[in-house]
């Protein structure tokens, strides 16, 4: 999975985007791993691993892990080029969703960029940069198409849904309404659809950033993030309260401190927790488990795929010659102590190719290739 963080300067998108990296430093088995300086690699928070870690003594505890990418140079007129431009565009286009940081909070020793604070203000300013990029990418396809259109007719319907994804970014409308809209029609203008990568059409989660007196009550006493709330809302999103200032501190405490810092302040889970659990919403993820003495190890998935395919992210070959697959819950798993024990109980269960896994499924699959 893989996100990447927007947001116009000084809305704490660096201070989150560090924090979260930071944080991820303290998992054990996956250090934070710096690919560029704007890009890392975090585990993601399981205590299901780490209790059957705990169970297996097992050498090796692996957490399924989110690439967080800091894309700099957002700001208005950025896809015509203003502060690092088409550079920042082409790092979003990489992205599985974006994570759009929009400041709730007043500083006086902070300047907005616009001189006030306004978050859905702000939240436009950054969405019409992705209109006005996305409407440049399809005036090239329109150009492309128009040539053969007379005389093709799939390029003729191909360009009949350019043209409806146009009018519609023109209307300052985002892509991905399309789809809940259902003007979309078909599988083949669907894969059309989402060749295209187009920006807007990325879903989007908000992070609205906010003082520490508002994190107690998760910003419900705060009429900025009512207002990022309703328009999220409006555009299908969600929507997690964060304070990245906080979210920093936290980052360099360990385990034990961390805990007890959340509880001075009233919170039951960090930031990076909060937006991990938006993500794998968002993108309609899960995680299934493996375990053993070798390794503990989370994987992710989409939710609905069947046992040869959740067989797959592990090796090619465990889907080509996927046999049957022995499924128990991490819960029963960890409350019968072993998977013999939960065999002879008749907790385990044998699947075969059309099983849907399941959130939290422990899985040991038998393959011949």
């Amino acid at each position: 999975m893989k996100l990447g963080i927007v947001g116009l300067p000084n809305v704490g998108k660096s201070t989150l985007f560090n924090s979260l990296t930071k944080a991820g430093a303290q998992a054990e088995n996956y250090p934070f791993c710096t690919i560029d300086p704007n890009v890392g690699i975090v585990p993601v928070p399981d205590e299901r691993i780490r209790q059957l870690g705990e169970l297996y003594h097992t050498k090796k505890v692996t957490p399924a892990v989110i690439e967080f990418v800091d894309i700099a140079g957002l700001v208005k007129g950025a896809s015509k080029g203003e502060g690092l431009g088409n550079q920042f565009l082409a790092n979003i286009r990489e992205v599985d969703a974006i994570v759009h940081v929009v400041r709730c909070f007043e500083d006086d020793n902070v300047v907005h960029v616009d001189g006030s604070v306004d978050p859905v203000r702000d939240i436009e300013t950054i969405e019409m940069e992705l209109i006005f990029a996305d409407l440049e990418v399809l005036e090239r396809r329109i150009s492309k198409v128009n040539r053969t259109a007379r005389m093709d007719k799939t390029a003729g319907k191909e360009l009949a849904l350019l043209e409806k994804i146009k009018a519609h970014l023109e209307d300052g409308k985002l892509a991905r309404t399309m789809i809940s809209d259902g003007l979309v029609d078909g599988e083949d203008d669907r894969k059309l659809f989402d060749s295209y990568n187009l920006l807007t059409a990325k879903p989007v989660i908000y992070a609205a950033n906010v003082s520490e007196d508002d994190l107690a009550d998760d910003g419900a006493s705060n009429a900025q993030v009512a207002q990022v709330r309703e328009y999220a809302a409006k555009n299908g999103s969600e929507v997690f309260v964060i304070c990245a200032k906080i979210e920093a501190e936290i980052s360099e405490l360990d385990d034990e401190e961390k805990a007890m810092f959340l509880e001075d302040l009233g919170l039951s889970e960090s930031g990076l927790e909060k937006l991990v659990r938006a993500s794998y919403h968002t993108l309609g993820l899960m995680s299934f488990l493996t375990a053993g003495e070798d390794e503990c190890r989370a994987w992710t998935i989409k939710i609905g795929t069947k046992a040869p395919q959740a067989a797959g992210k592990i090796h090619t070959d465990f889907e080509r010659g996927f046999i049957k697959a022995e499924v128990v819950n991490y819960e029963v798993l960890l409350r019968e102590g072993s998977l013999a024990a939960a065999r002879e109980k008749g907790l385990v269960g044998i699947e075969g190719k059309e099983y849907v896994v399941q959130d939290g499924d422990v899985i040991l699959f038998r393959f011949n290739v």
